[in-house]
């Protein structure tokens, strides 16, 4: 199972590098399209949708991200998207894990696909002009959840004693979410220390964040930590509803696309309403 987690991983880093670092926007919005399909078949799956069904609703929300991409889309600044975004995710997360799994699969199953579709697309225009404000910043982002979910994990095996939500996520606990807060706490520091050693035609996350003040820093630190929490216990919470383990063996060793992006979905228009702000 670890050599194919490995070999997976490797296959992965090879697709998204080239296009990452690519100058043009182009090669890694199609990777981010093709990444949106994916999960917008999981997502069906998810919501009961026979295989072939699944298919089509993946392969529409593909269809409809490139139309919005020719529109002019990603050209446009949308700060009032990210903060309803924002705001949703915060709404959907207090509902959701108050009602739990029986609460989830009572709400009607368009409501559901519909809903998740949407928070989808919104990710994807996300991730594509995180993009385009330049590497630094995406990289920001990136390595904000990865630390997050390190440091979650490591600091949670350590000192774990209370449970965050035993019956969505039994490993998880209120140890592992200071330690997350902590492990982004230190990213902070680092991307804080990079931009004004290394200065680069874009400014990370967090060199935004502490340009504007330690009080923005703070909260930036802590909302986008508990946001990516937040991400991973909704996934979680509708996999239990649809009796799956896995979004999806799309991914060898690591389930699906969703598994591997839940902690992002939320953290990213949260982090381009952030950054939008700032930018007034």
């Amino acid at each position: 199972m670890l050599r194919q987690r490995i070999v997976t991983a490797l296959l992965l880093l090879a697709v998204l590098l080239p296009a990452m670092f690519h100058a043009a926007s182009a090669p890694f919005a199609v990777l981010a399209t093709l990444m949106v399909v994916a999960a917008g078949w999981e997502w069906a799956r998810l919501n009961g949708y026979p295989e072939d069904w699944a298919r089509v609703i993946g392969v529409v929300l593909g269809l409809s991200v490139v139309g919005f991409w020719w529109w002019g889309g990603l050209s446009r600044s949308w700060p009032l998207v990210w903060g309803l975004v924002s705001f949703a995710w915060v709404v959907l997360a207090l509902l959701m894990l108050r009602r739990g799994v029986g609460g989830w699969v009572a709400w009607p199953v368009p409501l559901r696909l519909s809903g998740g579709l949407l928070l989808l697309a919104c990710a994807w225009l996300a991730l594509v002009q995180a993009h385009g404000i330049g590497l630094v910043f995406l990289l920001s982002v990136l390595t904000l959840v990865w630390a997050a979910d390190i440091a979650a994990y490591a600091g949670g095996r350590a000192f774990g004693r209370r449970k965050l939500a035993p019956s969505l996520s039994p490993g998880k606990s209120w140890e592992g979410v200071v330690s997350g807060v902590l492990g982004v706490s230190l990213l902070a520091w680092f991307w804080v220390w990079f931009d004004q050693n290394y200065p680069s035609s874009s400014t990370s996350l967090f060199g935004q964040l502490w340009t504007a003040g330690w009080g923005w820093t703070v909260v930036g630190v802590v909302g986008l930590s508990a946001t990516s929490v937040v991400g991973d216990l909704l996934e979680s919470l509708v996999k239990r509803g649809a009796g799956m383990k896995d979004s999806s063996q799309l991914l060898p060793g690591h389930g699906g696309v969703l598994d591997r992006v839940d902690a992002l979905l939320p953290v990213l228009p949260l982090a381009m309403w952030l950054t939008s702000t700032l930018e007034v």
